[in-house]
Order: C-alpha cells, then sequence, then structure tokens
C-alpha cells in the first residue's frame, strides 16, 4: 500500500496511506447515487409544484443546473464534513493538504471546480490517470489545492473517551507531574503517535515519537529526555490520567 509523509504544523511527521484509485472511483459512485438521489426527489417536488411549466426551461438549462448542483454537492459535503463527502466517510478516506494544514473553503472550491475538468469533460479518463501515475495520487483538483486523498483506518484514531478507559492505577506514582500543564488535545495526539508506531514500525514513526518526546521534554522542562521514547510517552498518558481524574 503506497503512504506518503505529512508534516504537520507541531513539526511532526506523520505517515498516511494513500486512496487506492479503486477507493476513490468507488467513493465517487457512492457520492453519484446520492446525489442523484436529491437530485430526482428534488424534480419530482419541484414538478408537483410548478408542473409544465418546468419543461419550459429547456434542456440546456436542466443540464447547467444538473452540473451545478453536483459540483456544489461536493463542495459543501467535504466543507461541512472536515474533507469527508458521504461517499468519502463510506470508503474511510480524507481529503488532507500536503502541508499538514486543515484545508480551508478555496481548497474545497478548488477541488470542486476540477471536478469539471477531472471526471466531467473527460468522462473521468484525466483523473484516473492523474490519480494513477502521480507520485501522490493527486487529480488536477488535488495538484490547484495542494491537497491529497488519504485512508482513515478507524482502529487508529482515539477519542477522549479512549484515554479515560485506561483505569486509574492504585497507589501510582506519577513520575512527571509537569504533566499536567498540557491538555486533552496533546494527550489524544500522543496516544495516535504510539498506535501508529506500534503499527507501522518504520523510520518516519520514530522519527515522530523522538521529536515528539524532545518537544515535550522541553515544554515540561525535563532536562535529561529518557532514552525509551515510546515508554516516556506511556508513562506521560498515565500520569495524566491519574492527575486529572
Amino acid at each position: 500500500m503506497a503512504s506518503i509523509e505529512i508534516q504537520t504544523t507541531q513539526n511532526v511527521t506523520i505517515e498516511y496511506e494513500m486512496a487506492t484509485l479503486r477507493d476513490r472511483f468507488f467513493a465517487f459512485i457512492i457520492d453519484l447515487l446520492i446525489f442523484y438521489g436529491i437530485y430526482i426527489f428534488l424534480w419530482i417536488f419541484l414538478m408537483s409544484v410548478l408542473g409544465d411549466a418546468i419543461t419550459g426551461w429547456g434542456g440546456h438549462f436542466l443540464g447547467l443546473m444538473q452540473l451545478v448542483g453536483l459540483l456544489a454537492y461536493h463542495l459543501i459535503s467535504e466543507v461541512f464534513s472536515n474533507g469527508q463527502s458521504w461517499g468519502k466517510k463510506a470508503m474511510n478516506l480524507k481529503v488532507v493538504r500536503l502541508d499538514g494544514r486543515e484545508p480551508g473553503l478555496g481548497d474545497y472550491l478548488l477541488r470542486s471546480i476540477f471536478l469539471l475538468v477531472d471526471f466531467v469533460l473527460s468522462l473521468g479518463v484525466l483523473g484516473a490517470i492523474l490519480i494513477g501515475s502521480t507520485f501522490k495520487s493527486q487529480r488536477l483538483g488535488d495538484l490547484a489545492a495542494n491537497t491529497t486523498v488519504i485512508r482513515i483506518k478507524n482502529q487508529l484514531h482515539f477519542h477522549l473517551h479512549d484515554i479515560l478507559k485506561i483505569n486509574t492505577l492504585e497507589n501510582y506514582e506519577p513520575q512527571f507531574p509537569a504533566v499536567r500543564q498540557l491538555n486533552e488535545a496533546d494527550m489524544l495526539l500522543i496516544k495516535n503517535l504510539l498506535s501508529r508506531y506500534q503499527t507501522w514500525r518504520n523510520a518516519a514513526h520514530a522519527e515522530a515519537i523522538s521529536e515528539a518526546s524532545l518537544k515535550i521534554c522541553q515544554e515540561l522542562n525535563i532536562e535529561h529526555p529518557p532514552r525509551n521514547k515510546v515508554e516516556f510517552l506511556k508513562t506521560l498518558i498515565r500520569d495524566y490520567i491519574v492527575l486529572t481524574r
């Protein structure tokens, strides 16, 4: 499985699995089915309200409205679902920026506009060729917005309640009381880093663990960073739970 390394705004490098052409194809098909389901429903509704008047609008106008609706569907669904249209959610895919920042409205707008070239005008041929041949699996919309699409493995993403499920240890003596300076978001990031390292033991994740450990040591004024970075981060999580529950 192809992968890509993205450096977050916290200067932590994380490796993600690239979405395959097959994944993106099925996500797009699901989106098409959902869109046309909505489109047919609205068409029936307008016919019941406007009657024969709607047929006088002309085929070209109706075709244009259908095209605009398709682009609007992709834009709105990705904006309000944090880079996941309904099709992408079904396939566990997500749009991300290559510079580690969160995609913005302008990025999603560019991706939607370039659907015209990537899939509509070229019948999907151009988009498929670019996704299958470019190093970072980018269609024209991705190249314009500096984005790509990754696979999300649900078992590697944790929420706060996942961390709080860890039982408080009786008679446990926290080793790093300064960990209370960190917050829940920091703990979730550490937990995800550890999980990814344990799943994919490669140089990129080892470096991410090391960089995160050094940064945390600086923030907590720990003069001598422990040699075992993984155990250090695990200890921080235990300390945080015991000290904040």
